[in-house]
């Protein structure tokens, strides 16, 4: 039983990690897309995060038929536990990351050049190396280095914060200086938004990852 059940949650996890590759490849695409507002890079991103609901419905069914035919106890419990609910987050993500696409899409134009390459390409890239180095542990099982990769994920999402609330200043004060632009400027804001939101599910992710491995209590939000 043993065999199979380690083979069970193989599948699991190399379901996951392409999954969590594929939203990798999506938000590095992005990259290229808001330097030069290209939709057809936008439209490819988009591409590589389809169908994510019956990919991760097929994740679930399979972890809820390993639960029914090994009754998983400790250690083996809350790693299957973990993945249950690391579905959700990598679905939430997937979907912060076609909302940002649709959103940015809309106000790519209206962005300076300065805002775009002081706080939104280097915001981007922080959420990529966050969700990058989450994804990576899923396959590891070394403790110590857990914790080291949840400590790096957790310094990205932190640099996603900082640069969400200088980008909301810079905005909010273009805002009250320019009248009848506060619609467009929120626009800004709220796609900029998605961007962060998808950094907080990669810290997510690597507080449930570092649960399943060291136990404790579960963070996720």
């Amino acid at each position: 039983m043993l065999q199979t059940f380690k083979t069970s949650v193989n599948e699991v996890q190399e379901k996951l990690i392409n999954i969590g590759n594929d939203l990798v490849t999506a938000n590095e695409i992005i990259v290229d897309a808001i330097t030069d507002c290209n939709v057809e890079k936008f439209n490819n991103a988009r591409d590589y995060i389809k169908n994510i609901s019956s990919k991760t419905n097929e994740i679930d069914n399979l972890i809820i038929k390993i639960l029914a035919l090994y009754t998983p106890e400790a250690k083996d419990l809350r790693q299957v536990v973990a993945y249950f609910k690391i579905t959700n987050e990598l679905s939430r993500a997937c979907a912060n990351t076609r909302s940002f696409i649709r959103g940015f899409t809309d106000i790519c134009t209206d962005l300076e050049e300065d805002t775009i390459s002081e706080y939104a390409i280097p915001m981007q890239n922080s959420t990529i190396r966050a969700v990058k180095t989450a994804v990576s542990m899923i396959s590891c099982n070394d403790s110590d280095e857990l914790r080291e990769r949840y400590e790096e994920v957790l310094i990205e999402e932190n640099k996603t914060d900082d640069l969400y609330s200088m980008i909301e200043k810079n905005l909010i004060q273009k805002a009250e200086t320019s009248s009848g632009e506060f619609e467009k400027y929120h626009r800004m804001l709220r796609a900029l938004r998605k961007s962060e939101k998808i950094a907080g599910r990669a810290i997510s992710m690597a507080n449930l990852l570092l649960y399943a491995n060291v136990g404790g209590s579960l963070q996720a939000s």
